[in-house]
């Protein structure tokens, strides 16, 4: 993200996946906006070195917060926050709310079962295929943001 001078906006903890790409993202001098949640920060532990930080009320708030201020969506390999997220986006695309790209960063297989379940909802006729097709996927990060972001 850094070397494409790309801000981040995501739920503003300081452990993790997503603190270590905070962390990277600072580094490289660039915004890092967290959203976090009224009494959420204890939990998660908000990062001290935010460029700016939103606090809502609600989980539902922080991610319309978070679609309204992105420009793209990447899921990391994450547990159920991140699939909740991710599926709001992709249903939120689904529903025209929004027509920004998604992708998923598929490192060393992890979303393979999740690849599968897709392409098995849409030979079903649970999914539409336009929106299976939407889905960026790739197990490169640089190659994810480019495909994403319409540079690759």
């Amino acid at each position: 993200m850094a070397d494409r001078q790309l801000d981040l906006v995501y739920g503003g903890a300081a452990n993790g996946l997503m603190g270590a790409v905070a962390d990277s993202v600072l580094a490289g001098g660039l915004r890092v906006i967290g959203v976090i949640p009224k009494g959420l920060d204890r939990v998660e532990f908000a990062h001290p070195r935010l460029t700016e930080r939103i606090d809502v009320r609600t989980m539902h708030e922080r991610k319309a917060v978070m679609a309204d201020r992105c420009d793209a969506f990447v899921a990391l390999p994450g547990g159920f926050g991140t699939m909740d997220e991710l599926f709001e986006a992709i249903t939120w695309r689904q529903l025209a709310i929004h027509s920004k790209p998604i992708g998923v960063l598929d490192v060393a297989g992890y979303y393979a079962p999740l690849v599968a379940w897709l392409d098995g909802a849409v030979a079903q006729g649970f999914a539409p295929s336009a929106v299976r097709a939407g889905l960026v996927i790739d197990a490169d990060a640089g190659r994810l943001l480019d495909a994403v972001l319409g540079g690759g």
